[in-house]
């Protein structure tokens, strides 16, 4: 008896893988080729969007409120001198002393709470003020100082007067400060010295044995060289 050659083997073969490819169709359980499978893939990844990019927005924190009048009193810092601060309507007084010999009265125009004031002997201040606070520097008999001072409600502020000592002509300046306590100068024919107390809520001082009424100054009042 023959057996069946090689080749009728391998041909034996190909019928048979090529009916169960057919079965397998037929029955709808064929796999997709490679070549299929990743053609879909790449439509899927083309059709997917990003998410729409979001911008961060910013927005200016509002500018502090200017006040058409405002006064405002208290120490430079360091301490070495007080200062106060008058504004009226465009208009702003300031006076800096160290409650012994060292004093100046400024002056000038303000606008959008900005200061630039000037006095005599070369005084200057330059800084700003809102509702709450001034701030800035001050120059003096040579001297510059920084300050930030709060906002002061009567009787804390600036006064002055014009006493007469031994029957001649006299200035004193004080300073009132929020808490109550006071600095002064009474400047006479022979020089400065610390001013006698003042009695804020009378606006009043004992000055040589007189009586003397004192002027609560305002961004109105004065001429700066005071």
């Amino acid at each position: 008896m023959r057996h069946p050659g090689p080749l009728l083997t391998l041909l034996a073969g190909a019928l048979l893988a090529v009916g169960i490819s057919i079965a397998d169709l037929a029955a709808g359980t064929g796999a997709p080729s490679v070549a299929g499978a990743a053609s879909a893939v790449g439509a899927a990844s083309t059709t997917t969007t990003a998410p729409p990019a979001t911008t961060a927005t910013t927005s200016e924190p509002p500018k502090p409120e200017v006040p058409a009048r405002a006064d405002f009193a208290g120490k430079v810092t360091g301490g070495g001198a007080s200062i106060a601060v008058s504004a009226r309507d465009g208009h702003a007084i300031a006076y800096v002393c160290d409650g012994k010999k060292l004093e100046a009265w400024l002056q000038g125009v303000t606008v959008g709470g900005k200061l630039d004031l000037k006095g005599a002997s070369d005084a200057g201040l330059t800084g700003s003020f809102d509702a709450t606070s001034a701030t800035g520097t001050v120059t003096a008999a040579g001297k510059t100082y920084r300050f930030t001072v709060p906002a002061a409600k009567k009787p804390a502020g600036l006064y002055r007067a014009a006493p007469k000592v031994k029957g001649k002509a006299a200035k004193a300046g004080w300073i009132v400060q929020p808490d109550g306590s006071q600095v002064g100068i009474l400047t006479t024919e022979d020089g400065p010295a610390a001013a006698p107390p003042l009695d804020p809520a009378a606006a009043t001082a004992t000055v040589d044995g007189a009586p003397v009424t004192a002027e609560a100054v305002s961004g109105l009042a004065g001429t700066g060289d005071f």
